[in-house]
């Protein structure tokens, strides 16, 4: 496990990604948290080797997930420790329903890949809903842009980076 300090909006290096970019440009503060991703854990999934290495509680760190309305696609993020409510999602847009958006376009549309996909930096900006659980911490995780780096911003923050929304889009 490798913490980072937290980044000021003048340093640059190799934990610079569009996400990183993104909140320094907003003048967010935020930690980076780096760790060795393995292949070994994807039955689980990245963000549950997120938590596992981190020693964090998985109910802090949160998966982005694309959606597809139909008419839009949507981002939600929610806990690594849960699954994002397609109906939820749905209704919080005002769509009649939702689904996981093509991986591949998932990648295209964000200029990230899959298991390193960042609700921040994205190429293509959409509307985001973020669960109303992350509201019960003081910081939560957030993919930074890559496998096996994340971000610690506060929710509030996020919120207002992103222009997001919150919504109950979460089930355990």
């Amino acid at each position: 496990m490798s913490a980072v300090s937290r980044k000021s909006k003048s340093s640059k290096g190799k934990g610079s990604t569009p996400a990183t970019v993104m909140l320094e440009k907003a003048g967010v503060d935020f930690h980076l948290y780096e760790y060795a991703h393995s292949n070994e854990h994807m039955d689980e999934g990245y963000g549950v080797e997120a938590a596992e290495k981190l020693g964090l509680n998985p109910h802090q760190i949160f998966k982005t997930l694309l959606a597809d309305t139909g008419a839009e696609r949507v981002v939600g993020i929610v806990p690594v420790s849960g699954h994002l409510d397609m109906k939820a999602l749905a209704a919080a847009v005002g769509a009649k329903k939702a689904s996981m958006a093509d991986p591949r376009q998932a990648e295209r549309e964000t200029g990230y890949v899959v298991g390193g996909i960042s609700p921040l930096g994205q190429r293509t900006r959409h509307r985001t809903v973020l669960d109303s659980s992350a509201l019960e911490h003081s910081e939560i995780l957030v993919s930074g842009g890559k496998r096996g780096f994340d971000i610690g911003i506060n929710p509030q923050d996020l919120i207002t980076v992103l222009k997001a929304t919150t919504a109950d889009i979460g089930t355990w």
